[in-house]
């Protein structure tokens, strides 16, 4: 059964340590204004944006080199209804290497296109996963929110 779960993947030509160690600095690639440690099993991290988006996130699961898992404890999505559609979900990163390549999946398990905010956290997290994690590793720079650095007209809601 193929499921609905929100879900990205790309290669780069890096290393499975590099891709990582790279996911686990989201300061770098979603947000400099998280607040927690993002690192270890048991760590609870905070992201905010503006006064749309506030969830909270626990470390559930790290397999170095191989795979992050994170567990939303909390979630205030204001443009959504049920602002809490994100709480009990978890946002999973799986690395492999692939030949020369190293593969990269991304899965919100539990934000399927039922979800009000289906349409807009596929944007955010498109934006985020495939732009600005992919740059992060390829290049060392991702585009994380900044409060310089807004997001354009079309919000971005993850």
């Amino acid at each position: 059964m193929k499921s609905n779960d929100l879900s990205y993947s790309f290669s780069v030509d890096k290393s499975p340590e590099e891709v990582f160690s790279a996911i686990k600095d989201v300061r770098s690639w979603w947000s400099q204004g998280i607040e927690g440690k993002t690192g270890k099993v048991g760590d609870v991290f905070t992201y905010r944006h503006r006064d749309m988006h506030y969830s909270t996130q626990k470390l559930v699961e790290v397999e170095p080199d191989a795979k992050l898992v994170w567990l939303v404890t909390d979630a205030r999505l204001t443009f959504t209804k049920n602002q809490r559609e994100w709480e009990g979900t978890k946002i999973t990163f799986e690395i492999s290497r692939n030949g020369k390549k190293t593969d990269v999946r991304f899965t919100h398990v539990g934000l399927s296109p039922d979800h009000e905010c289906f349409n807009a956290c596929s944007e955010g997290w498109g934006f985020y996963v495939k732009d600005s994690l992919r740059k992060l590793i390829t290049t060392g720079k991702g585009d994380p929110d900044t409060k310089a650095n807004k997001r354009p007209a079309q919000e971005q809601h993850v």
